[in-house]
């Protein structure tokens, strides 16, 4: 689902419901070397554990916290402070606090840009569609988000 940033006029995507990301910096200004995308999580939205074959995954937490799985570690970032998961290394985040979260990820190389922008296309289309799909840019889940009652694009939230 595409819509108008809150206040900033930039195009925002929907994930699954209570997700949404937008594109701050794309490959094309770049040549490549990174895409910064901005995520607002609600509360319980995360993500199934993944890995990603080609790209570190940084991540910088600008409001709320986010409860991150990197690896064996398990990590509760808040504002201000910043992780990064290694290429191949399975992980997840999920928003267990009562409000809002926003981050920035930045994946470097940037080349999974391509995934976003197709993931935000779907309006709420076939997400297992990419999982399998060369479109993927060599992510691959590989199980479900690490706590209990998380809305991801396993188990969505209903829409109102």
């Amino acid at each position: 689902m595409l819509s108008k940033g809150p206040s900033d006029g930039s195009e925002w995507w929907e994930v699954t419901p209570g997700e949404r990301f937008t594109i701050r910096t794309s490959v094309s200004e770049n040549g490549g070397l990174y895409t910064m995308i901005e995520v607002t999580a609600e509360s319980r939205n995360g993500v199934p554990v993944h890995t990603h074959a080609n790209e570190e995954e940084h991540f910088i937490i600008l409001e709320g916290s986010v409860h991150l799985t990197n690896g064996s570690q398990s990590l509760t970032l808040s504002a201000g402070d910043s992780a990064t998961v290694k290429r191949g290394t399975p992980h997840a985040w999920c928003n267990l606090s009562d409000s809002t979260a926003r981050m920035l990820i930045i994946f470097s190389p940037g080349h999974m840009e391509e995934a976003f922008r197709l993931i935000g296309s779907l309006n709420g289309g076939d997400m297992a569609a990419i999982a399998e799909s060369a479109k993927s840019g060599g992510s691959t889940i590989v199980g479900p988000p690490p706590f209990d009652n998380i809305y991801s694009v396993m188990s969505p939230r209903p829409r109102p």
